[in-house]
């Protein structure tokens, strides 16, 4: 019986220490957001209602990917040609949102009407494409052969321009 409650005392110790430790985590996790939160304005204006409707202990996380790949200026690839990507996927997703997002950034970045339905249309013919090759479950061995002959193919006949 002895042993019991010894047992007892210490799943109960061991559950408030849980408790106290989930406590200051959470209110880490609180702080993390507010910070967030408070970068977000100072660095888009206003806080979309979708980073206040992210769970608190993703937000600093979310943000960051956003800050750094979606909308930084300083990147591998252009804004312009990241917001054409976004347009083309999120056409595909399909996804209202970031279709509205992702057009009317690119158009600031300087896309054109035509640089737009050029990106559309090359998600629907990628979609298409897809849709053959793998409803008709086209070799990938021989796929990626024809592949590289055609792109063989296509320097040299830019060498002999």
């Amino acid at each position: 019986m002895k042993t019991r409650s010894i047992a007892f005392a210490l799943s109960v110790a061991g559950l408030v220490t849980l408790a106290a430790s989930g406590a200051a985590q959470a209110q880490d996790s609180r702080k993390a957001a507010e910070d967030t939160l408070r970068d977000i304005q100072t660095t888009l204006g206003v806080v979309p209602g979708f980073f206040r409707a992210f769970p608190e202990a993703g937000l600093p996380g979310a943000w960051a990917e956003f800050k750094q790949v979606q909308v930084a200026e300083n990147t591998t690839l252009s804004p312009k040609v990241k917001q054409l990507i976004g347009l083309a996927v999120s056409a595909q997703v399909p996804c209202t949102y970031c279709v509205y997002f992702h057009t009317e950034v690119a158009k600031a970045y300087g896309a054109t009407p035509e640089e737009i339905k050029e990106a559309v249309a090359l998600a629907a013919i990628s979609r298409h494409w897809s849709t053959v090759l793998n409803g008709m479950a086209i070799d990938m061995a021989t796929f990626r052969s024809e592949v590289d002959t055609s792109l063989r193919v296509a320097a040299e006949r830019a060498g002999k321009k």
